[in-house]
Formats: structure tokens, sequence, C-alpha cells
């Protein structure tokens, strides 16, 4: 999806112009792929624009920082000032949102540790992650040959740049074959996730996610529909699902931040359920977008405001 660019990015302290924005050619990170992000949206609501989970994500982005020995010269408290300034001068009400951390200029090689942990962080209005008929018919998914990262290769758990070239491969030939996303699977043969989401199956008002020791991210996405699925009255589990449950599933959806939550309509060109997106899903779609809009007093710790 092309990206639409806005008027500043905030650089390692300062706000510099959009085209600006610039690292030197070697650049380790660039080379090695040793950095780690997060992904955010903030959402227009009534009070202004909100970012979704704020201090969560950024939370997330420190740990993954502590896997990859990152220290960056801010705090948590300063990046999450920071992201609401960026959002505030760009003059968005809804945008993606996406922090960085990566390796200065000066040093090179696979020792990364000699090396200054910079950061940035660019926000842009994003639309649909998987498309607008994904979300309104379901996405096309197919089991990928590619299997995902394990925790002896590369650590799933942190969001590092280097490791989504495994999500890459997986998500091309998903789109070269005709899928809309592709699921991968561990070296157990259990589902971990999308390229880019987890994923949710339903079955006899059951919902079950795989859990994190199968390798996926802990997504804040999914906590929040975890939180929304149990207050709605479901049976939410963390449990090791094999290909053949997403066959059998009577719903099954993504979720993730990029995403948000899109439902399945097949799997291996086997339609889930009846090939069209489920009542639980639209149920927890509806209360998700009420949520994330400043609507649902409920869940309106979830909304930091970018403007006091």
């Amino acid at each position: 999806m092309p990206i639409t660019p806005t008027s500043k990015i905030w650089m390692s302290g300062e706000l510099v112009d959009w085209d600006a924005a610039t690292i030197h050619i070697v650049n380790p990170t660039l080379h090695y792929g040793w950095g780690v992000f997060e992904g955010i949206r903030a959402y227009a609501t009534d009070a202004g624009p909100a970012v979704f989970r704020l201090t969560d994500h950024i939370s997330r982005l420190f740990r993954s920082a502590r896997i990859y020995l990152m220290e960056p010269a801010f705090t948590a408290e300063e990046i999450i000032a920071a992201v609401k300034e960026t959002v505030r001068v760009n003059d968005v009400e809804s945008c993606y949102i996406r922090p960085l951390f990566y390796l200065g200029y000066g040093e090179m090689g696979l020792n990364p540790l000699p090396s200054k942990t910079e950061v940035a962080i660019a926000v842009w209005p994003w639309g649909s992650y998987l498309g607008d008929d994904a979300v309104a018919n379901g996405a096309r998914a197919a089991t990928s040959s590619w299997q995902h990262i394990n925790a002896n290769s590369i650590p799933p758990t942190g969001k590092g740049t280097g490791q989504y070239m495994n999500s890459s491969l997986a998500k091309v030939s998903a789109l070269k074959a005709g899928y809309d996303e592709a699921i991968l699977l561990n070296p157990a043969g259990n589902v971990v996730q999308g390229t880019g989401e987890n994923i949710f199956v339903i079955r006899d008002r059951v919902l079950t996610t795989p859990p994190i020791q199968d390798g996926l991210l802990a997504g804040v996405t999914r906590d929040s529909v975890m939180t929304i699925a149990r207050d709605l009255g479901y049976d939410v589990v963390e449990a090791s699902l094999v290909r053949t449950d997403l066959y059998h599933a009577d719903e099954a959806f993504f979720t993730g931040t990029a995403a948000e939550i899109v439902p399945i309509a097949s799997v291996d060109d086997r339609p889930v359920g009846d090939g069209r997106p489920g009542p639980i899903a639209r149920e927890i779609m509806e209360v998700f977008r009420a949520a994330v809009s400043g609507k649902a007093d409920r869940y309106k710790s979830w909304n930091e405001y970018v403007r006091d």
C-alpha cells in the first residue's frame, strides 16, 4: 500500500522534514537488520486523535530493545510524548505510527554493541492493510511453505526489523498464488500467526488463539480482542492449533494493529464455516471499532489522547 507522506518525522529529539529524514547508506541496521520497531494506530474521536494503547506499544518496543541489547537515549515516557507530538504536528486525525530504534552511523560489522541506538517516529494515513474487501467479505488465506522463525533462530517475541524477511517471503508467495494472506506454522506443525497478524479460531462459540510458546508475537490487538470477547461472555483459550483446526472452524479471523480485525473466509481453498464473516467476529469487530473511536466507556483507558 503506497505511503502518503506527512510533513514531519521525529528523529532522536528533532522534528525534521519528511524528505530530510535520511540515514547514511553505510548503516548497520540497513545491512544487517539489527533494529526494533512498533506499529501503532491513532484514531479520530470526538476529543481529537487518540493513540490506541500507546503505552502498551511503547512498553513492548522497549522489551524488544532489551532482547536486541539496544539502549536508546530516551525513556519510554519521552518516546510516548514524542509520538503524541509527531501526530499533533502532522495534523492528522487518524494515522499509522511507526517508532523505530536503529543503529547509528559510524560502526560496521556483525557486532552491534559499539553503535549508538537512534530513534525515529513517522506517522502517515493508512487504510485497511488487507483491503476493504477482506474486511467486508473475509480474507483468502493459505498455509505457507515457509516455516515461521523459532526461538532458537531469531527471538519471535520481539519485533526485530530483520526477522520480518520471514514474513515477507510468506506474504509474497501467498499474493503471487492469488491469496490475501499467508498462515505460518512452527517446526512442530502448529499454527503460529499470519505474516503480520495473530489468529483466532472459533468453534462451538469458544475462541482459541495459539499460545505465546508456539512462537508468536504477543499482539496488543490480540490482547484487546481477548478482553472484549471475554467481556461479551465468550470463553477464550490459548491452545496450540494445527492447520486442520482452521478447516474445521466455525469462524476465524486475523488481528493486528495494521490489519485491525479481519475475518478469514477460507484457508487453503477450504471455506471457513460458510465462507463468510461470522456473527461472533462481527460482534467483536463492532465493539473494537467503538473502543478505538472513544465511544466505549468500558475501554476508555485504551485511548491516549494527543491533545491536552
